[in-house]
């Protein structure tokens, strides 16, 4: 039995960004050229869907480069590594090929012309993501002269000891909440009033787009659904700010998941979906909310994104 009409808002934009959809092709033509099976560094996106689905093309997930057979193509992900992953890929003579996100490398190429300048540098971002661990491993070794930190939360910046040095720096990972990283900055130029920024936000175009485009819905939904894993760190932002403004937000990315008693005393539901998740999973959420309601499907006007980023040599 149905639970009665309900409207459903889509975000825009949503999805996939730039970034992301340069890394699925990457793999795929890969494929294409070399044939399976391709080997892939972490996941190459943080999305399930999308790692199954390339996976019954050919490609391997791995997570210990010494598991792939010497000559074998390598595909870094998205979210970009260390030095030292680029060192043992060449220790082992496999073939790298980079789908580094090209704001990631922003942020790598930061770090590096801070160090460069004997620079302490934080880093905000979340302890253990694939992102972070790419960017801080851009300096292999600290030295007294130049250091990188992880910066979580104010707390952490309460907690720092004064520098003797005016050569002070931060980035950031690129997927943060752009509200939390505001505060934190705030807190860092505080503490350290010469603080260098980066040239422009590490906070990426299309995780700002999305965030707007929560930020723009709240007023108007009983319920969020973010389309995306568990493991996304941009996807997890999404449903967080919808949290933060009393609004219940659900992170989806398996349909089989979905709980239709969610739906009871809903009369407007917003949809949106991470810069890694594709919207095919979308349009099955809607599927799923439409066996148990009538719905009434609108888009939201948003920013129109343009960006296309060119491919690697393959």
């Amino acid at each position: 039995m149905k639970v009665g009409v309900i409207n459903i808002a889509l975000a825009n934009p949503r999805g996939f960004c730039a970034g992301v959809e340069r890394a699925i092709i990457i793999v795929e033509e890969a494929l294409k050229k070399y044939g399976a099976p391709i080997y892939v560094r972490n996941e190459v996106v943080h999305n399930k869907y999308v790692i199954n689905d390339l996976k019954q093309k050919g490609a391997v997930f791995v997570d210990d480069l010494h598991t792939i057979p010497s000559g074998s193509h390598i595909i870094f992900s998205a979210h970009g590594v260390s030095k030292a992953v680029r060192k043992s890929a060449d220790k082992l003579h496999l073939i790298p090929i980079d789908a580094t996100c090209p704001l990631v490398t922003k942020v790598h190429n930061e770090v590096n012309r801070f160090y460069e300048g004997q620079y302490h540098i934080f880093m905000i971002g979340h302890k253990g993501h694939p992102e972070v661990e790419g960017t801080m491993g851009q300096i292999e070794k600290n030295s007294p002269e130049a250091s990188i930190h992880l910066i979580e939360s104010i707390d952490d910046v309460e907690k720092l000891p004064n520098i003797d040095t005016d050569k002070i720096s931060y980035v950031s990972q690129t997927t943060l909440s752009v509200d939390d990283t505001s505060i934190i900055i705030d807190a860092l130029k505080s503490k350290f009033p010469n603080i260098k920024s980066p040239k422009n936000s590490d906070i990426c175009y299309a995780t700002q787009n999305r965030q707007d485009a929560v930020k723009g819905m709240l007023g108007n939904q009983d319920l969020i659904f973010v389309v995306g894993s568990n493991n996304s760190s941009n996807s997890s932002r999404l449903a967080e700010i919808a949290k933060q403004h009393n609004i219940e937000a659900i992170l989806i990315d398996d349909m089989k998941f979905f709980d239709p008693s969610i739906l009871k005393n809903k009369k407007n539901i917003g949809i949106t979906a991470g810069a890694s998740a594709p919207e095919i999973l979308v349009q099955q959420l809607i599927v799923e909310i439409n066996k148990y309601s009538d719905t009434v499907v609108s888009e939201i006007k948003g920013v129109e994104e343009s960006v296309i980023f060119k491919l690697p040599i393959i």
